[in-house]
């Protein structure tokens, strides 16, 4: 009768000790899992660092994933704690449950978007009139003007926040900025699919950054997107493109003489001191780009703009100082002539197709100086004259308009990334 009290002993004894080991075994690997599921989004999805696809596309598959994984590694914890309570010996009994304190913790931070930790969000569309607007009469502003509606984001104001998602015209657009690479960009909020799904409207928020560019992600389908070229890079619409608006990069006094009627993005007051510095450019310029730029000869922050007249057609980079200095550049991209103008101000930039839409043989311009005339060039075929506009105000076709064509302005490491094909104009 004792040997078999003794065996029962033993055997309880090596029943508790192999739970409270198992205990500690899951309890460490969900610990080890929810840390993973933190620190690899963290350290793949961050700027000044290259950015591998592969690597990108893993660290986005994690983050997606982390929040349901998390929290069943938290559960799964607890549950083990819970399950060998008994059996633990007073030091487990705390480190244990610290560990398991630790693992919901990391749980809990995996819902948090750490870059909207440092730049908060805008929230609701709000507007004013830009003569309440406190915005210097030097200020770039990315301007939308859709059916008569136009709206002035003031680019100080957006490279805080990088993303607004309004209405205009009854159109809805995600106005975005990223400053690190000097991209103002403004993309349809509706597109088709996916699946069988006809239309999604999509609603944006800012999801990391990628080789110097800003990311976005969508609170519908979850899918990530380049800033700079509007493609979904991961998620349901992976290899969907957004469709771009037509949206200008002017001074603030240009624009409020061109849109009196226009209303311009409020400021977040409680925001306001992070907003960028009237000397931003100069800040950014110092910061590390990870796109190696030195076989073009060209430095990576090199001020360009970037033209495609139509989609798939070539692209072409064109030094914002060159524009600056000639004031006026006939030129050809790809198959297309183009016509890029310097405005008013010496400092707006706008981009057409040199002929009318009925024509196809393209104008040849000239500067104006005639003096209290809205006229910047004149055509040499038949002396109208034409404003930043595009438009004749005086001649023979007087009233009619040239075509815009889509072009922004892109820090040369960038471009150079997205459009590595590209030419580049020489003076």
């Amino acid at each position: 009768m004792p040997r078999v009290y003794t065996s029962s002993i033993h055997v309880t004894s090596s029943t508790s000790t192999s739970r409270s080991g198992n205990a500690w075994l899951l309890a460490v690997i969900c610990l080890l899992l929810v840390i993973a599921t933190l620190a690899i989004p963290m350290y793949v999805i961050r700027p000044f660092v290259p950015q591998d696809p592969r690597a990108l596309a893993f660290a986005l598959g994690v983050r997606g994933a982390a929040t349901w994984l998390s929290a069943l590694c938290a559960l799964v914890a607890l549950t083990a704690v819970i399950w060998s309570w008994k059996t633990l010996h007073l030091a487990s009994k705390i480190l244990l449950p610290l560990l398991l304190i630790v693992t919901i913790a990391g749980a809990c931070l995996t819902h948090i978007n750490i870059f909207e930790i440092m730049f908060k969000p805008y929230g609701a569309s709000s507007f004013e009139s830009p003569n309440t607007a406190k915005v210097d009469a030097d200020d770039k502003i990315l301007a939308v003007t859709i059916n008569g509606e136009s709206h002035a984001f003031p680019i100080r104001t957006m490279g805080y926040h990088h993303i607004v998602n309004d209405t205009i015209g009854d159109t809805p657009i995600a106005a975005t900025y990223c400053t690190l690479c000097h991209t103002g960009m403004v993309w349809s909020r509706r597109i088709a699919g996916p699946g069988l799904m006809k239309w999604t409207l999509l609603t944006f928020r800012l999801a990391g950054i990628n080789n110097g560019n800003a990311l976005l992600r969508d609170e519908q389908t979850n899918s990530i997107w380049q800033q700079s070229t509007g493609e979904a890079i991961f998620g349901p619409f992976k290899g969907s493109h957004l469709g771009l608006v037509h949206s200008d990069e002017l001074t603030f006094a240009l624009w409020r003489s061109e849109q009196p009627n226009g209303v311009v993005l409020k400021p977040e007051a409680q925001y306001e001191r992070e907003y960028d510095s009237k000397d931003w450019e100069s800040h950014v310029e110092r910061t590390r780009t990870v796109v190696d730029t030195s076989k073009s000869g060209i430095g990576p922050h090199e001020l360009m703009l970037g033209v495609r007249v139509y989609l798939d057609d070539p692209t072409k980079a064109y030094p914002v100082k060159s524009i600056l200095n000639a004031g006026l550049i006939e030129d050809r991209v790809g198959n297309h002539s183009v016509l890029i103008v310097v405005g008013p101000d010496h400092a707006s930039i706008r981009t057409f197709l040199p002929q009318l839409p009925d024509q196809t043989t393209p104008l040849t311009f000239i500067p104006t100086t005639t003096p209290g005339t809205n006229a910047l060039m004149t055509d040499t075929q038949t002396g109208s004259a034409w404003n930043f506009n595009g438009c004749a105000i005086s001649g023979k076709y007087k009233d009619r308009c040239l075509e815009p064509i889509d072009s922004h302005k892109d820090y040369w490491f960038d471009w150079l990334n997205h459009n590595p094909t590209t030419s580049v104009f020489k003076n």
